[in-house]
């Protein structure tokens, strides 16, 4: 089954994460929407995530999970070094968290946005569900 990340569509720095992932998982295990989608927003129901939310979202085996955790699931899938990465769930979340909010508080200030949500390129067009 694949998993979701549900990401911001105008936050550059997300858009930028996006297309990482996209090329560090060859075996194409992640599909990816926009939170401002209506399959965003229809998630954020779901799952019963807050409608300020402020943070990347992955689905994964009918779970949801945010901010740092959902960041170092996703490390945990890719190839390469990335899957070491994914040691950080050993530092308790709520630090972990604490970092993660900083930057994504600040991250339209440090890496802008767009106007309009990104538009995946042809060879990953299939991997956008929305």
């Amino acid at each position: 089954m694949d998993s979701i990340v549900l990401f911001d569509g105008i936050c550059n720095l997300c858009n930028s994460s996006v297309q990482f992932i996209l090329k560090r998982d060859p075996v194409a295990h992640f599909k990816f929407g926009s939170l401002q989608s209506d399959l965003g927003q229809e998630t954020i129901e779901r799952y019963r995530l807050s409608k300020k939310l402020n943070s990347i979202v992955l689905i994964e085996n009918d779970k949801s999970y945010t901010k740092s955790t959902a960041v170092l699931r996703i490390c945990k899938n890719l190839k390469g070094a990335w899957k070491l990465v994914s040691i950080l769930r050993i530092i308790p979340r709520p630090i972990r968290d604490f970092f993660y909010d900083i930057i994504a508080k600040n991250r339209y200030k440090w890496f802008g946005k767009q106007d309009s949500c990104m538009l995946p390129s042809p060879e990953f067009k299939e991997r956008f569900i929305d």
